[in-house]
């Protein structure tokens, strides 16, 4: 029976397990997604090795990054990336790993694009922000990475966003895990005032549905998507890679 899981850390709340064990159900299949909630990356190895079933992996917060030293090789998307949240188990038991995040992220946003939306926010410089810039340079639309502090990628912080920036941003994206269940009255802090109907607000959360990020774009008028449809995506790229 073929195993697949994710990796991540606090894990309880994702959609993955729930996701792939209702599609095995549906179509019939002994295969079985398990949550492997782990304190430190090095973890992974035990895991393959003690597993002779498991066959692929979803890879989530905190370890899109430092999984990478521990995997045999890199599709070129990830290697471009420089972040992985799928991993390949071969036979012969080598890791490879891919970037699904793009690609889900950008199916969605193409979805609700508007000619306005023509510069992006990033907010957030984890590894989910690099797919995230990756799929927008793809699309040839100019990105400006925000952070808490300033560093050679980082173009604004957060207490540094003006009217003016804001503005000239129409497409605002939450790559923070800030307003995740339960923790869900946080949310990044941006100047909210300053949005308006032009806006496109996008949160990689799924859980809450509209976190507070996402309800204060709406309150002024701002289009809102949240993670889910992108992590849909993104997964059945996934299962497609596992099954190739």
């Amino acid at each position: 029976m073929p195993e697949f899981g994710l990796i991540g850390k606090n894990i309880a709340y994702s959609f993955s397990k729930t996701y792939f064990n209702e599609k095995f159900k549906t179509e019939n299949l002994p295969d079985v997604y398990l949550n492997y909630d782990i304190q430190h990356i090095e973890e992974i190895n035990a895991i393959v090795t003690n597993n002779s079933k498991l066959k692929g992996l979803n890879v989530t917060i905190p370890y899109k990054e430092t999984v990478i030293p521990h995997l045999d090789k890199l599709s070129k998307t990830a290697l471009k990336i420089g972040a992985v949240n799928t991993i390949k188990i071969s036979k012969n038991g080598k890791l490879k790993g891919y970037n699904t995040d793009y690609y889900g992220f950008k199916k969605s946003l193409i979805s609700i694009l508007k000619p306005q939306h023509n510069k992006a926010l990033i907010l957030g410089t984890g590894g989910a922000s690099k797919a995230i810039a990756y799929a927008l340079h793809s699309l040839e639309i100019p990105y400006s990475f925000v952070s808490r502090n300033y560093s050679e990628k980082v173009n604004f912080v957060y207490q540094n966003l003006t009217q003016q920036i804001i503005e000239q941003h129409t497409i605002i994206i939450n790559c923070t895990p800030l307003g995740t269940h339960p923790n869900i009255t946080q949310c990044p802090d941006i100047p909210y005032e300053f949005i308006s109907e032009k806006h496109l607000l996008f949160d990689l959360i799924y859980n809450p549905s509209e976190t507070l990020f996402l309800s204060k774009g709406k309150e002024h008028g701002a289009q809102i998507m949240n993670g889910l449809p992108m992590l849909q995506f993104q997964a059945e790229k996934a299962w497609e890679i596992w099954n190739k």
